[in-house]
């Protein structure tokens, strides 16, 4: 297993309900951007990709509640998505003047997406990889057969084990995280995970947090409100459309005012930690900085 660079810790805010959100400065000096994590990973996910756009903006990273070194939600209820909204107004009023530029990764594009139709004028411009917005009758409980089949997984998951080493030995082994890049997998597995006083180390997104937030998807409400969504929006994803929130990309983009979408050859819905370089440099010219025609490859 290597050794991650951290990221420089930033003020812990204080979310909705008093839950304590942890920030991240990864670098840059210029135009501030956040940048949201999907369910199940947090914000220090995002170092290997961050060096694409420190070079342009001033980059911040956040811990969604209960993820990471983030708080809980009391009762481990994650299914109202407005919360994860109001922890990040939370954020960017605490750490910078705007306008902002933001970059999502499925809850965390979403959540963006959110934000932006409550908050008018909070983004200059956002890119979300694969956003977890779905249409009424597609992302209702119904749509899904009665059941969350994420949710439902999530829950089967293997928790603890004896060192972050034999966690990130297993993930590299097998599917889906084998497939991150190592640097990716590296900071997933050190900053996922909590000491266990008990010996070993254990998940810091449970696999309960975790179903709890798969199951507010359906009533997220962020389809309905993507009209009001009026900054450019770059909508990226991989090439593996039997995913439902992959699937419906192209679907999303059309009900944006200024939305477009951009699929990549050989990523799936974990590209950005699949090939953080490439994907990093296409996320920076979306929010502004200037274009690159020699983007590294994986």
């Amino acid at each position: 297993m290597r050794s991650s660079t951290p990221a420089r810790t930033g003020p812990r805010v204080r979310g909705a309900g008093g839950v304590e959100i942890a920030t991240y400065h990864l670098g840059g000096d210029g135009p501030p951007v956040v940048l949201m994590h999907a369910t199940g990973f947090h914000g220090r996910c995002w170092i290997p990709l961050a060096p694409e756009l420190t070079s342009h903006f001033t980059v911040w990273a956040v811990d969604q509640r209960g993820h990471g070194a983030s708080g809980k939600a009391p009762g481990g209820d994650y299914h109202d998505w407005s919360l994860f909204v109001d922890d990040l107004f939370a954020v960017l009023d605490a750490l910078a003047d705007g306008p902002w530029r933001g970059v999502g990764h499925s809850l965390g594009g979403a959540v963006l997406l959110m934000a932006e139709t409550r908050r008018p004028g909070t983004f200059v411009n956002l890119c979300c990889y694969e956003p977890v917005v779905f249409p009424p009758a597609f992302g209702s409980p119904d749509g899904f057969a009665g059941r969350i089949p994420m949710a439902e997984l999530a829950r089967k998951r293997r928790a603890n084990f004896p060192s972050r080493q034999a966690a990130y030995d297993n993930y590299a082994s097998k599917p889906p995280l084998n497939r991150l890049h190592p640097d990716a997998l590296d900071a997933y597995v050190t900053f996922g995970f909590v000491d266990d006083p008990q010996g070993g180390v254990t998940l810091a997104c449970t696999g309960g947090d975790e179903a709890s937030v798969y199951e507010g998807a359906p009533g997220s409400g962020a389809w309905e409100h993507l009209a009001n969504v009026r900054p450019p929006v770059i909508l990226l994803g991989g090439e593996d459309k039997s995913d439902p929130v992959s699937y419906v990309l192209e679907d999303v983009a059309r009900h944006l005012p200024r939305g477009g979408a951009r699929r990549f050859p050989g990523l799936d819905h974990f590209g950005p930690f699949e090939d953080p370089a490439g994907v990093g440099v296409v996320m920076a010219e979306a929010l502004g900085a200037p274009v690159h025609h020699d983007r590294p490859t994986r």
